[in-house]
């Protein structure tokens, strides 16, 4: 579906930056400067690396001292989870080496781009799939905010592409177009900062009767699409005008997903305006600072890097998190930590929104171009036709198929690159060892803010999603693993590769969770008595880790409890949506299953919100994902309970089993949410008995096994 919001064309191709000031007088349009802690990162990196080298000598001890087949079998898989947890603390480090902070001066704009002729187009692409999961108000306000950017309102284009080819976004739109000419001269008018019609007027700022009048507009278009939204298709009733009228009558009850109309790429835009700057945006993700195309001009107008810059990457945040963020959805080291030790080596990664582009890097490297098959989709082209003309629209239907493609160079070598359900990583990768660099730009005021997932079940499948696209990229012909050191030096393939071995996590984290408890129950001490030194090493390991993390997220104004919380969910995670996330990689590999691409849901439930806000977890459906967690969850419970009283009844010492009490301990603490689901919740969001059932007659299948095992 073309969500055009606009019907003019300009001359969008002109050369970009302005060329007539020279290097010594252009004003400061940005700094950069590296964290203070950047020299204690480097001293605890050799500590820590004396640590891991120490920690692998024990292991080689353990292995060719081995007496007995149990301390053999039983030292492999310690030291297979010890290499892993290894390897991603190295890859982690190159994130730590030199990041750095950036500081923007829009205000300074004024002195380079004198004229507001001389700012350059923006074409702005907003992606949608699911009405019902994605309710097209929360699009509209996507649409309406980055409409009314403190910009010159002619070099803005929106384009709302709809993979759901749905009728109900469709009118959602047409009446947003027909709301925008009331909020747009509204927010410049009186310098609203919250350009989101939804979250201004729920700030409670309605105070003035102009405000108020807006109010009453927004919110009779709000109740006319919820009413189309229940009725599941639009009546003749809400369609207003022949224009509403033509544009419905293209849709019947027989479109799906999969059979629609054409919707909008990045290509067609080039037949319709061809702006040098792109933004693309998630449907849910709303502009909160209207100076935000300003603080990307301070870096695309800066002719000294402009010739190599790729794109500026903002970080989404999000709106609606509960006091401690209980799933840990505010991602602070993937989206506001990580990037800028990324930032000061070849530049972050684009995450899939938030990002703006220069149109000219999807067209080759910045000495080697890419001329397209139609002289109209280059981004030299100057576009001279209006949109609505006959020939532009024909032009736009062209490319947009789905067909024009095949055997071109789009996907491969120009545009975003395909090939995995991580085309954003991905793209940024070929960008960077095409040349090309990028910015991390993360300004005190949240450029973007967005609805995270409310519901346990939404986020694990949005997350094991992302570990199948990183394992797909892993595999690819281009991947960092082959290509990388040559196209991008050694530290920024291992920033890419760090990402890629994420899903590997499940490894070390499934090994430590059930072997050192399950050795518990039989009696069987696995690690270093109290009383021995190496006994430290595993303490300062553990604690180390955590501390650094710990103080990373509080310098990045993060909290404790909030820290907390995202440490247990990437354990549950990495029990089973990273889990879950190989295993179906792997079937899919074998050709014995297909991964679909499932929306997460942005829709809410009064009662959900309610219990979220309570820092409740929801585990109240049956999915595989919540058993490998229950079953951790299980086994730290009942394993030093019932191995601590076989020990004292055998008269044997404690002290050689201290570690693994530990680790029940920490098991324990971190799986309260789910023994609470269990035993002591009764809402909707309780423990769903099936999940139960199957986790606790799982546990006991392995405790057998292993008492087996352990008799051998």
């Amino acid at each position: 579906m073309d969500g055009r919001l606009k019907s003019t064309a300009f001359n969008t191709a002109t050369t970009w930056p302005p060329t007539t000031t020279t290097n010594s007088s252009i004003p400061l349009l940005h700094t950069h400067e590296p964290f203070r802690r950047t020299p204690f990162n480097r001293a605890f990196a050799i500590v820590y690396l004396c640590a891991i080298l120490a920690l692998f000598y024990l292991h080689t001890l353990k292995i060719f001292n081995s007496n007995t087949f149990h301390s053999f079998v039983f030292s492999l898989p310690f030291l297979i989870a010890d290499a892993f947890l290894a390897f991603q603390w190295a890859t982690a480090q190159t994130l730590r080496m030199c990041p750095i902070r950036r500081r923007e001066f829009p205000e300074n704009l004024e002195k380079v781009i004198s004229k507001e002729s001389d700012y350059p187009a923006v074409n702005i692409f907003i992606c949608t799939a699911d009405p019902f999961k994605e309710p097209p108000m929360g699009v509209v306000n996507t649409a309406l905010s980055v409409m009314a950017y403190d910009y010159p309102t002619k070099k803005i284009s929106v384009y709302v592409s709809d993979d759901g080819g749905s009728e109900l976004t469709l009118f959602a739109f047409m009446e947003a177009a027909k709301f925008s000419r009331h909020w747009l001269p509204f927010c410049k008018r009186n310098k609203v900062v919250e350009r989101s019609p939804e979250a201004y007027f729920r700030s409670n700022r309605t105070s003035s009767s102009e405000s108020k009048k807006i109010q009453a507009i927004y919110e009779s278009m709000k109740l006319k699409v919820e009413s189309v939204m229940k009725k599941g298709k639009v009546m003749d009733e809400y369609i207003d005008g022949e224009e509403q009228c033509e544009a419905l009558s293209k849709w019947n009850p027989n479109f799906t997903r999969k059979d629609h109309p054409t919707i909008i790429e990045v290509r067609v835009s080039a037949t319709m305006t061809n702006a040098p700057i792109l933004l693309t945006q998630d449907c849910d993700m709303y502009s909160n600072d209207p100076q935000t195309l300003k603080r990307m001009l301070c870096y695309f107008a800066d002719p000294t890097i402009f010739p190599s810059l790729a794109f500026v990457q903002f970080p989404p945040m999000f709106h609606g998190l509960n006091k401690n963020d209980t799933y840990g959805c505010e991602y602070k080291h993937p989206i506001q930590i990580n990037p800028t030790g990324m930032d000061g080596l070849r530049g972050t990664m684009y995450v899939g929104t938030g990002c703006f582009f220069s149109r000219r890097a999807l067209f080759g490297g910045p000495s080697s171009f890419i001329q397209p098959e139609i002289p109209g989709l280059s981004p030299y082209h100057v576009v001279q036709n209006p949109i609505l003309s006959q020939e532009s629209l024909e032009m736009a239907h062209h490319v947009a198929s789905c067909r024009y493609e095949n055997q071109t160079q789009w996907g491969a070598k120009m545009g975003f690159r395909y090939g995995s359900l991580l085309e954003d990583n991905y793209t940024s990768f070929r960008l960077h060892c095409d040349g090309w660099r990028s910015i991390f730009c993360n300004p005190d005021r949240p450029a973007f803010l967005g609805a995270a997932p409310i519901s346990l079940i939404d986020l694990m499948c949005q997350v094991k999603r992302w570990m199948i696209g990183t394992l797909e990229m892993l595999v690819m012909q281009l991947s960092p693993l082959r290509m990388g050191i040559k196209a991008i030096g050694l530290l920024a393939t291992l920033n890419y590769t760090h990402f890629n071995f994420w899903p590997t996590w499940s490894i070390p984290v499934i090994i430590y969770a059930f072997i050192p408890q399950l050795a518990l129950l039989n009696s069987v001490s696995l690690f270093p008595k109290v009383t021995d030194p190496w006994f430290l090493l595993y303490l300062f390991m553990f604690v180390g880790a955590y501390i650094q993390e710990l103080l990373e997220q509080i310098l990045a104004k993060g909290t404790f409890p909030r820290w907390w919380n995202s440490q247990r969910m990437w354990m549950m995670n990495a029990s089973s949506s990273f889990l879950v996330g190989c295993l179906e990689f792997s079937l899919t590999s074998l050709g014995i299953v297909m991964p679909e691409f499932n929306v997460t849901s942005k829709a809410q439930d009064d009662e959900l919100r309610k219990r979220y806000e309570k820092g409740l977890y929801e585990f109240g459906v049956w999915s595989p994902l919540f058993v490998p967690m229950t079953m951790a969850a299980i086994i730290n419970l009942i394993a030093p309970i019932i191995g601590v009283l076989k020990i004292a009844s055998s008269g044997e010492n404690l002290e050689g089993f201290v570690m693994q009490i530990l680790l029940c301990g920490f098991g324990m603490i971190n799986s309260w949410p789910i023994y609470e689901a269990i035993v002591i919740r009764s809402d909707k969001g309780k423990m769903n008995v099936k999940t139960t059932t199957v986790s606790l007659f799982l546990v006991l299948v392995m405790c057998r096994i292993s008492h087996l095992i352990f008799l051998l």
